[in-house]
């Protein structure tokens, strides 16, 4: 059962520690995608929250409140909407947080960047054409259906995200798709870019982090979907290898072939 908790928060615009983005806006706290590879789960030590991560959203119903006036500061700037949480959840459809946020920053002199799981994003087409300088991105971590499920359960299917990429791109925005996490022997990287080439402007790829309590999810997954690959998985994040290094050489070998505009954002194990 999903908490939901409405709240008034102090700021909305925040600087940002992600690589290409100045500030970050996140019109909610927590996510109801529930993702078992989350790395935005490091947030729940910040909530007071007692349920798990996944199964609380607080819903920031003062933020299009806190867009200023003074956009000086914002100028040439890059936002990113969102980091750490999808700005389009499924209570966006009710709150619409995230669409009175782009009414407000439509004409600011920025390049502002969202990144979504849901095609709700094309309710707010209508706005985001008229931003100067806009892309939207989707991320993609297969296009198995049923693998979907077991992973980020509460998202858009595969076919629903490939649809709004069509219809974006149509509408002369600039996409792009976060193929990420790359779940070893499961995520097939090659097959979400050949689908989508034809309408995407470029890829951004990412690896899986087990860091912190992330692993214990990725462990019980395994463990009860996919015991056959517990082992593997344990071998790439627990010993000395080159599993990465290798997936990086074949993505860049791969897209040097397919004429293809992709950045590769590995971290360690």
């Amino acid at each position: 059962m999903l908490k939901i908790k409405e709240i008034q928060a102090s700021s909305i615009i925040t600087e940002s520690n992600l690589p290409e983005s100045d500030y970050v806006i996140n019109p909610y706290v927590g996510c109801s995608h529930a993702c078992i590879y989350c790395y935005a789960c490091f947030m729940k030590r910040f909530t007071n929250h007692e349920e798990k991560w996944g199964e609380f959203v607080d819903v920031k119903v003062n933020a299009p409140d806190l867009i200023p006036k003074n956009n000086k500061k914002y100028i040439g700037k890059q936002i990113f909407m969102s980091s750490v949480t999808d700005p389009y959840l499924q209570l966006e459809g009710k709150y619409k947080l995230t669409r009175q946020i782009l009414e407000k920053i439509v004409d600011w002199d920025i390049k502002l960047g969202i990144q979504t799981k849901s095609d709700l994003v094309l309710r707010d087409i209508d706005i985001i054409k008229r931003c100067k300088n806009v892309e939207v991105g989707f991320t993609i971590t297969t296009t198995n259906d049923s693998l979907r499920k077991e992973v980020e359960p509460f998202t858009a299917s595969f076919e629903n995200r490939i649809k709004a990429l069509k219809e974006l791109k149509n509408a002369g925005i600039k996409t792009y798709v976060f193929i990420g996490p790359i779940l070893p022997e499961l995520t097939d990287w090659k097959e979400i870019v050949l689908q989508t080439k034809d309408f995407v402007d470029y890829y951004l790829f990412e690896n899986l982090n087990v860091k912190g309590s992330i692993w214990y999810s990725v462990e019980e997954w395994l463990k009860a979907k996919h015991p056959d690959l517990l082992n593997k998985y344990i071998e790439i994040y627990s010993t000395k290898n080159n599993y990465w290094i290798n997936i990086k050489k074949e993505i860049e070998n791969f897209c040097e072939k397919e004429k293809i505009n992709g950045k590769v954002y590995f971290h360690g194990k």
